[in-house]
């Protein structure tokens, strides 16, 4: 006796087939975020600042630093995660994480935390051993923050800061480079700019829902007032920054990346205004004009350091 599947009524569409579940593979690499990565390019920066890439081992030392902060970044992302699975699965776009959304087991996750921490360590060391010292602080931070720290107001978005400061110091470490006041200056109050601007988004994203403990102790205009104060201090560390340097052509390359570097505070200042500054990452890849402004201070700080 067959049986015959009965049709969908009139005017109504099949329900769509539901999606393949991901693989384990893939779901741990998206619990690893690779899309964070560029934040490790900071390590960049103090050598190319000093036009040290071309020197010797230097660019392939920097490189070791940058995989080193990215494996051990990526450890610190799926231990955060695993804390906060029961948080994020109340959440309406952390939900779909793949360790919330039970896509990987608890013991899948933990070898992997295991795994890229012990090769971020061995790279780092490998590269010198005070940048393995550094790179072990700083997982020693994050972990305190994943379990204390990020319950905190204001010592949570230092913390989180401090993170782009450790990455900044590492490329001075890797490169030999002597780092200037003014630079860790503009290092530390830019990063406080760019965490507090993404608390200011989540906060109005969230709103009275927010399941970050730490995010219901701000209010949105405190938020403001810290992106304000820290924005007018950056631009005036990176003008002070900028004019220490010597001139050292026919064209103040130094004084005319101050433009771009303004424009760029301001054009993310408005952003964080509209409360587009809950994923900063992929803000300043995604809008044209954050790109545009980019690329043109880039152009303009590499002129500066490599054409005399």
């Amino acid at each position: 006796m067959s049986t015959s599947v009965p049709p969908a009524p009139v005017g109504e569409l099949p329900d769509d087939p539901p999606a393949p579940r991901p693989s384990v593979a893939a779901s741990l690499v998206r619990a690893a975020r690779p899309r964070q990565w560029v934040k490790n390019v900071l390590v960049f920066a103090a050598p190319a600042a000093g036009g040290v890439l071309g020197h010797g081992d230097v660019l392939w030392r920097t490189l070791g630093a940058f995989v080193a902060f990215c494996l051990v970044s990526s450890a610190t992302y799926m231990l955060n995660d695993l804390v906060d699975a029961d948080a994020d699965r109340m959440h309406p776009v952390k939900r779909f994480r793949p360790i919330a959304a039970g896509l990987v087991s608890t013991r899948a996750v933990a070898v992997s935390i295991a795994v890229l921490l012990a090769a971020g360590l061995a790279v780092a060391f490998a590269v010198s051993w005070q940048l393995g010292l550094l790179v072990a602080g700083y997982k020693v931070l994050t972990t305190a923050y994943t379990f204390r720290l990020k319950h905190t107001p204001t010592v949570d978005i230092v913390v989180v800061a401090s993170g782009f400061m450790v990455r900044a110091v590492a490329g001075g470490l890797a490169a030999d480079v002597v780092l200037s006041d003014w630079f860790l200056a503009v290092t530390s109050f830019g990063s406080l700019f760019m965490v507090a601007g993404k608390r200011h988004g989540e906060l109005l994203t969230a709103g009275s829902s927010a399941t970050r403990p730490a995010l219901a102790g701000y209010t949105l205009e405190h938020l403001q007032f810290v992106v304000s104060t820290t924005a007018a201090v950056t631009i005036v560390t990176y003008c002070l920054w900028a004019f220490d340097h010597p001139r050292t052509s026919s064209i103040p390359w130094w004084g005319l990346s101050i433009v771009p570097f303004v424009m760029g505070i301001l054009r993310y200042g408005l952003l964080v205004d509209r409360g587009q500054g809950g994923a900063p990452e992929e803000l300043i890849l995604r809008d044209p004009g954050m790109r545009l402004i980019g690329a043109l201070w880039l152009a303009l700080f590499l002129g500066s350091v490599y054409i005399h």
